[in-house]
This record gives structure tokens, sequence and C-alpha cells, in this order.
């Protein structure tokens, strides 16, 4: 098919539905179940992400919740950019991947906060990206040992990462709006930072 006689608008369209679809899989839940555990959506947290699935004590299905979640942001942006397609395409795949992660269709829209997805977009729009952003949180959760902090102040680095990298683009806009969701979608852990009452990583439910 030749992609360069479809409507362009009809194109980032079809790419941001088919792309959220994928970002639906609360694999946090898929895992859960796979695993005979909890629904992480019933303890902790609340939030149907690997930090609160290690809350179960069990590593196997936090590593394969974060894994699997990292891979659904990253497979539809590499997947249309080995089609050729538009920065826009491009970029309507990895914010649909994330926005689907948020708001999952398949789990009655209860999804997690998109680290390990915003993760796997910013790996599939750019190694070097995806790496040094990575890198920022590693840094951060070894340091301080608290998984929201280092999540927050990677979404800070994110659009200076982006910016120092590439300068402004299409996929800017996509970056500060991630950045800018995974910030709202922490309020409850910024009180929580703020008060000291934030459980840090591996801590159980």
């Amino acid at each position: 098919m030749n992609f360069n006689q479809v409507d362009p608008i009809a194109l980032v369209a079809i790419s941001a539905v088919v792309s959220y679809l994928v970002g639906s899989l609360s694999f946090a839940v898929i895992v859960s179940r796979i695993f005979g555990l909890a629904d992480p959506r019933t303890y902790g947290s609340g939030n149907p992400g690997a930090t609160n699935v290690l809350r179960s004590g069990n590593k196997a299905a936090a590593i394969l919740t974060l894994v699997f979640d990292a891979v659904k942001g990253y497979v539809p942006v590499v997947v249309a950019q080995q089609m050729g397609l538009s920065e826009w395409v491009i970029a309507a795949a990895g914010l649909g991947a994330f926005i689907g992660h948020l708001w999952p269709v398949f789990f009655k829209f209860e999804g997690g906060k998109g680290v390990a997805t915003a993760a796997g977009v910013l790996l599939g729009y750019s190694g070097a990206l995806g790496g040094l952003v990575l890198l920022v949180w590693i840094s951060m959760a070894v340091i301080f040992r608290y998984s929201s902090l280092a999540a927050l102040t990677a979404s800070l680095a994110a659009p200076l990462i982006q910016y120092w990298l590439m300068g402004l683009n299409t996929m800017t806009g996509c970056v500060i709006v991630m950045s800018a969701l995974l910030i709202w979608r922490h309020e409850a852990n910024i009180r929580k930072l703020l008060a000291g009452q934030e459980s840090k990583l591996g801590q159980k439910a």
C-alpha cells in the first residue's frame, strides 16, 4: 500500500487509534492474573504499574510488567518509523500508546501513570533520548529509592534532553504533553513526598 496516497490527517488519526488500543493492554493486571496475584488496582497505591506489582512481593511479575509496558510504547513508534511514515504519524503513535496506558479502554479506563510506557515511546523515538531519560530515572531511583521522585525528575528532564538532542520538532510537543501528564498523574505522590509519607521502592503493600 502506498501511504503517500492516504490523507495525512487520516494517517495520524489511524496511528493514534491503533496505538491507543495497543497501549490499553494493562499488563500489570494481565501479568498479575497469570501469576495468580491480586489485582494491582486493589492494594498499595492502586496504580496498575510495575512499581505497585513489586509491592506484591513477586519480582518476576513486576519485571514482566515493566518490560511489556515499555514494549507497548516502543513498538507502535518503531513500526511507524519502519513504514516510512511522517513525523506527525510517528508522534501520534507514541502519544496514542501512552494515553492508552493512562486510560485503557479494555480495563474501564483505570490505567497506570505511564512511566514505563513513556520510556518505551522515548526509546522508540530515539535511543539516545530514551537512554538519557532512563539514566536520569535510574540515578534518582538508586540514590533516593523513590520511584515517584525518579519519575518526576525524568519527566522534567525529558523535554530538555529532547530539545538538546534534536532541537524543536514534531516530537517536542509530544514529549512535553507526556511529561505534563506524567507529572499530573503523580499529584498524590507529590503530596506524599512533601509529607514524608511516600513508599520506597520494593516496600510491600
